[in-house]
Order: structure tokens, then C-alpha cells, then sequence
């Protein structure tokens, strides 16, 4: 099984890179959250040259934030530098678009971009939509070495509901999922695997990724010890961020809430009115340190409960078990977020990694 990591890009990640290629992780994904961390390919550029075997891909890219020909160059040149380590991951947006107060874009739309973007990297010439015109582009002179198109640029896709499942399948793409317990990340890989069935796919074939924060506990630390809060608490506050944008502004959440987490949600989101009453536009907010801190207002609501539900938060041995089932199932990587500030927790799950080798 292989391991990941994932960053909320800070501009100098190749730091923690480095040390992740040290340790034997085999890929490294860089979020593409404009409003609230550095710019993804700035960033794996510099990890690109500071490192010689990790796998660096977007973890995921937005495709309503950056232009189909733009993103195409930024791969190809980032494969100059990492020959045939580059991966395209793709997703119609979660946290990227939020935060700038928009919901999930189109999947037909997200469909036409990874068309535009992979037909680009094999040197084709391609129709592209550009300021509601279509216009035949390709690269004009990929020969001259400013990028490269010759080594493979791998395909992820962050998909969960059935439309997104069947086009990873039909292109054969990578799969990625992001959860917090085996149950949940078990579900979803077998609908996954039945959309790969489907499209005439030998199931062998799928590589499935998961992704995840947490915290490797020590003997006898509470779920909720301030390094726990630190590392594992960010995802356990995700979990109340969708139930503000479900409860204020419509948007869906397919992360339907349990009940044994309705009444802590409806407490969360009556609270959220008054964390910043002068904001009129709340995502603006609701999203502030989204994936990489515990705001201090949301704190009280980060219980040592909610984060062993949402995260991957328990010791050594527990751990170990529950990746080692999510392998049985199917899985193939496990990529573990590393939380800004606290990057010192790669050396923790560098321990669980090595039960798997």
C-alpha cells in the first residue's frame, strides 16, 4: 500500500516534501485553495527540484479557477522538471470554491477541462472555450524543451456521487475520496468499483485513493488533547462548516449529518451566527482556516467525540487496523494531511506506514 501526504499549500512545502521522500512516502498532493493558502504550482515547482522519486500532484484543482490552456502549461512545465512524476488531480470543488462563497461547479464542465487539459498534454490540437468563444489551440512548439509532454502525466479525480464515479471510470483515471472512517471510505469504494465494473474495467486496474487527517495517539492521550485539536480537529470542524452552508445558504452537503451529530451541528450553526456578526457575506467566515486550524470561537464544538468519528485519530495499533482494512477493501494509497505548523507529525504516521512495508 502506498502512503501520501497532503499539504494545505504553504509556498515553501518542498520543506516537508524532502522529508517525506526521506521517509519512503511515495506522493505528495497540494491543495488548491487560493483564498486561504499558497499557489499549488508554485509551490510543486519548488518541490520539484528539491526532490528526485516522490509523485507530486494537485490535490485537487478547480477547474472554474484557472483556464484549461493555463493549467495544461503548468503541468507540462512542471513535468520538465519532475520527468513522469506529475499528477492532475481534478475535482468540481469543495473548500477552493466555498471560500470564495460558490458551490460545486458543473461535472459536465469539469468533463470538457480535463478533455481540454489531457488532449493538450498528448500534443493535440483541441477546440477550447475562451471568453464564450471556441478556439482550435495546442502547444505550438513543445519541442523546444521550455516543457515537457513526452512522460506521462497521471489522472486523479475526486468524485463521489454516481456521475463523477462513471467518468473516472470511463477514462480510466485514478480515484481519489476523502473520509474519516473505514465504513464510510469501504461504501464508496465498492460503489466505485461497481461504476468500474460498469465501463468494462478489470477492477485490478483501479487505484484508489484515500485521503484523511488525524492523529496518531499516544498511550493514554484523550482524542481531544491539544495535539489531537491541532492535527485532527480541522477535519472534525469541516464537518460543522458544511452544516452552516446547508443551514444558511443552501448549498447541499453530501456528507449527510448522523444523528448522533444533529444536536451538536444545530448548537454550531445558531453559535456561527454571532462569531462575526458584522460579516454579511458569512463564507467569508464560515471558511477562515478551513483544513489547516481551529478557529478559538469553534473550539467548544470540537469534541474528543466528533473528532474519533471524522478523523483518523487513534493510537498506533488502531491505526495500523483500520488502514490495513481499508487496504483489504481495495484501496491503494492512504494520504494523510499534514496541518500547518504541525508538520512534525510525518515522523508519527511515517511509523504507521512502515507496518505496511
Amino acid at each position: 500500500m502506498d502512503f501520501g501526504i497532503a499539504l494545505a499549500t504553504p509556498a515553501d512545502a518542498w520543506k516537508v516534501v524532502e522529508r517525506a521522500e526521506a521517509l519512503g512516502f511515495s506522493h505528495a498532493w497540494f491543495y488548491d485553495t487560493q483564498m486561504l493558502s499558497a499557489d499549488c504550482f508554485v509551490a510543486m515547482g519548488a518541490a520539484a527540484v528539491k526532490t528526485s522519486r516522490i509523485r507530486l500532484g494537485t490535490g485537487v484543482l478547480i477547474p472554474s479557477n484557472r483556464i484549461a490552456a493555463v493549467a495544461a502549461n503548468a503541468f507540462a512545465s512542471l513535468n520538465q522538471l519532475a520527468p513522469g512524476r506529475i499528477d492532475f488531480g481534478v475535482g468540481t470543488g469543495f473548500t477552493g470554491r466555498r471560500a470564495m462563497g460558490f458551490g460545486a461547479m458543473k461535472m459536465a464542465d469539469m468533463e470538457e477541462y480535463i478533455r481540454v487539459v489531457m488532449a493538450l498534454l498528448n500534443e493535440e490540437t483541441v477546440e477550447a472555450p475562451f471568453e464564450g468563444e471556441r478556439s482550435r489551440i495546442r502547444f505550438l512548439n513543445p519541442e523546444a524543451g521550455c516543457i515537457n509532454t513526452h512522460d506521462p502525466i497521471g489522472l486523479t479525480i475526486s468524485a463521489y456521487g454516481p456521475r463523477g464515479r462513471r467518468l473516472t471510470a470511463e477514462l480510466g483515471a485514478d480515484w481519489l475520496t476523502f473520509t474519516g472512517d473505514v465504513d464510510t471510505a469501504a461504501t464508496q469504494l465498492a460503489d466505485m468499483q461497481e461504476s468500474w465494473r460498469a465501463a468494462g474495467r478489470d477492477e485490478a486496474d483501479l487505484y484508489a485513493i484515500n485521503f484523511a487527517l488525524g492523529r496518531v495517539l499516544e498511550a493514554g492521550e484523550p482524542a481531544d488533547s491539544d495535539r489531537a485539536i491541532r492535527e485532527a480537529g480541522p477535519r472534525a470542524a469541516v464537518t460543522l462548516h458544511r452544516a452552516v452552508d446547508e443551514a444558511v445558504r443552501g448549498l447541499p452537503n453530501d456528507s449527510k449529518l448522523p444523528d448522533w451529530l444533529r444536536d451538536l451541528a444545530q448548537r454550531y450553526v445558531q453559535a456561527a451566527a454571532g462569531f462575526a456578526p458584522e460579516e454579511a457575506d458569512r463564507y467569508l467566515v464560515n471558511h477562515r482556516g478551513h483544513l489547516m486550524f481551529v478557529r478559538d470561537e469553534e473550539r467548544p464544538f470540537i469534541t474528543a467525540e466528533l473528532i474519533k468519528r471524522t478523523s483518523w485519530t487513534g493510537t498506533e495499533a488502531e491505526l495500523i487496523a483500520e488502514i490495513g482494512a481499508l487496504r483489504d477493501a481495495g484501496f491503494r494509497q492512504f494520504t494523510i494531511q499534514l496541518i500547518p505548523g504541525a508538520e512534525e507529525a510525518i515522523e508519527d504516521w511515517a511509523r504507521i506506514k512502515a507496518a505496511f512495508e
